[in-house]
């Protein structure tokens, strides 16, 4: 099942589980009775203030970001769900940069738990470049449940994949796509 692939670094068992739970068609609605509703940080002002209070409480030395948005073009299948990237522009005789951290567009729509997580882990990348143990340490500091809530995260992935429906529509919302 290429479903599981997003869970391929997990141990069989559990990922035997997570094919059982699937196949019994019990994991939406586990998944939906562990989380609950959906987040209200809905338009990209948003989700700039949210992730911005994060980056104030564990990150107030880190250099500022310019740009925190929603991005409907980054796509799970090249296993990117966030990005952190650096712009550097020469300005006269100074080289200027700005920090963006831009959010798949699936996190509009999932419980607070998966924006924190993929939040955290972008905004771990302004101190850690790499995913070494150091990246981690920085991560479960700011999220201590971090590793749960990107394994559920995976899960309701391979859910997706399986052709199974977004848990967390948007429908019945009023919020733009994108806003500058």
């Amino acid at each position: 099942m290429s479903a599981m692939k997003y869970l391929s670094a997990y141990p069989p068992a559990l990922v035997e589980q997570v094919r059982r739970l699937m196949a019994e068609g019990r994991l939406a609605s586990a998944l939906q009775g562990r989380y609950g509703a959906a987040h209200a940080v809905r338009t990209d002002g948003a989700l700039y203030d949210y992730v911005g209070e994060l980056k104030a409480r564990y990150l107030r030395k880190a250099e500022p970001l310019s740009k925190v948005c929603y991005d409907n073009t980054l796509h799970v299948v090249r296993h990117a769900l966030g990005t952190h990237t650096t712009v550097s522009r020469v300005q006269g005789s100074k080289l200027k940069s700005k920090r963006e951290i831009r959010i798949a567009g699936l996190f509009r729509a999932v419980p607070e738990p998966f924006l924190r997580m993929i939040a955290v882990h972008e905004l771990a990348h302004l101190k850690a470049r790499d995913h070494d143990k150091a990246f981690y340490q920085l991560c479960t500091h700011m999220e201590p449940d971090y590793h749960q809530f990107e394994f559920d995260l995976r899960v309701y992935l391979c859910h997706l994949e399986a052709g199974g429906e977004a848990l967390w529509p948007l429908s019945g919302s009023s919020a733009p796509e994108a806003e500058d």
